[in-house]
């Protein structure tokens, strides 16, 4: 399953740096470290994404940072064996692309495509382009007759975590590398988030939380859990009041239970609390923070492929 090309990302980026080379995965033979679609920022002085890691990153990188001076594309089939000290026993084609604050302002609409070898467009990817426009579907990333296809990266899920305690540091640790994740961080202070935040996270400090739940998607799914049992138990009965996708409760089997009869008590329907799931995570990895951020990805990324979207594992 494919990334898509993160429109937003690149143009926070060239914002940053002034000319980027993108290097992304066109084509693949055999067993790759990533799929198609997979990508990387590079810059001068740094990167950001990943193509697989390994000598095959590193390399990929060279390429790109020697191209970022003159500009332009390059278009390099690279096989993953003992060349790069590797085993994989594959093959992968990177697109390497060098985007500048001109070069951005000829991209639009939902999917990106352009030539990589100077040829016209073939009426396989007029094709293609028509059947999207029309279905409203969202063609996968692709290499075909010498044109590079991608949808734009778009935000799939809305995840709000609620806390900014250990747990919701893990958590957002975790989940933020994810594409297709929107995620709203809220707290009751600034001082209670990390100093550096992670690009993809928006973060929402007020002395209220609760009173946020009302500007949420109905759409989004929450994890709940913050300092404090009672504005736990508050977000919950304003969220069981106002819709949502799915709500995650941090806890105990005895919380769970003390939740379910004060949420029952408020005049919440049984059928209502029981779309609430606490404890949260897979209890057999432990309580440590990073093993419920775990398990809460993992069931996460297992819910996202049951539904079909498309977030890269």
């Amino acid at each position: 399953m494919a990334e898509g090309f993160d429109l937003d990302r690149l143009c926070a980026a060239v914002a940053t740096h002034g000319r980027v080379a993108r290097v992304v995965v066109a084509s693949c033979d055999g067993s790759a470290p990533r799929e198609v679609g997979a990508s990387m920022l590079v810059w001068a002085a740094g990167s950001s994404g990943t193509i697989g890691g390994g000598a095959l990153e590193w390399e990929a990188a060279g390429r790109a940072r020697a191209l970022l001076g003159g500009g332009g594309q390059r278009l390099d089939r690279v096989p993953l064996g003992p060349g790069l000290g590797q085993c994989c026993g594959g093959a992968v084609t990177l697109l390497t692309e060098v985007w500048d604050a001109a070069a951005l302002t000829r991209l639009s609409g939902p999917v990106i495509s352009r030539s990589v070898d100077g040829s016209p467009m073939p009426l396989a990817v007029k094709r293609l382009l028509a059947k999207a426009r029309a279905e409203g579907m969202r063609p996968g990333p692709q290499l075909l007759q010498g044109w590079m296809v991608e949808p734009v990266a778009e935000v799939r899920r809305q995840v709000w975590i609620w806390g900014a305690g250990h747990v919701g540091r893990a958590l957002v640790g975790v989940l933020a590398p994810l594409p297709g994740l929107g995620i709203t961080w809220v707290d009751v202070a600034r001082d209670r988030f990390p100093e550096v935040l992670p690009e993809a996270v928006l973060p929402i400090w007020t002395a209220h939380p609760e009173a946020l739940v009302d500007h949420a998607p109905q759409t989004a799914e929450h994890l709940v859990l913050t300092f404090s049992h009672a504005l736990d138990l508050e977000l919950c009965h304003r969220l069981l009041g106002h819709g949502f996708a799915r709500l995650k409760l941090i806890g105990s089997a005895t919380k769970a239970a003390r939740f379910r009869r004060r949420l029952r008590a408020l005049g919440h329907s049984d059928s209502q609390i029981g779309r609430m799931v606490c404890p949260i995570g897979d209890k057999s990895l432990g309580k440590h923070p990073q093993a419920i951020a775990l398990g809460v990805a993992v069931e996460l990324l297992r819910e996202n492929r049951a539904a079909g979207a498309e977030i890269a594992s």
